[in-house]
């Protein structure tokens, strides 16, 4: 029996493609820029890597449009720092 992974587009529901090549992967963080600040929210994006896809916390998006579609809700709904 073969192992199919299949994904979708966290923000339009997209199905990617082994074709595709525009997509990426976005995720939280929390950093603090002094050691023993307060810590400040980060949205990450980075290129497709089908390793950190299997991630629980990682959002799988289908390009610029969608990233900024995540980025701009990200943007309007932060509320405090997320940690790991």
């Amino acid at each position: 029996m073969a192992w199919v992974e299949t994904y979708h587009c966290d923000v339009c529901g997209k199905r990617k493609t082994e074709e595709a090549t525009d997509w990426w992967l976005a995720w939280t963080e929390g950093t603090s820029p002094l050691p023993g600040g307060d810590c400040q929210p980060v949205l990450r994006l980075t290129p497709w890597h089908v390793f950190l896809s299997h991630d629980a916390g990682v959002k799988h998006l289908c390009g610029g449009r969608c990233a900024q579609t995540l980025m701009d809700r990200w943007m309007h709904t932060q509320t405090g720092c997320v940690t790991d």
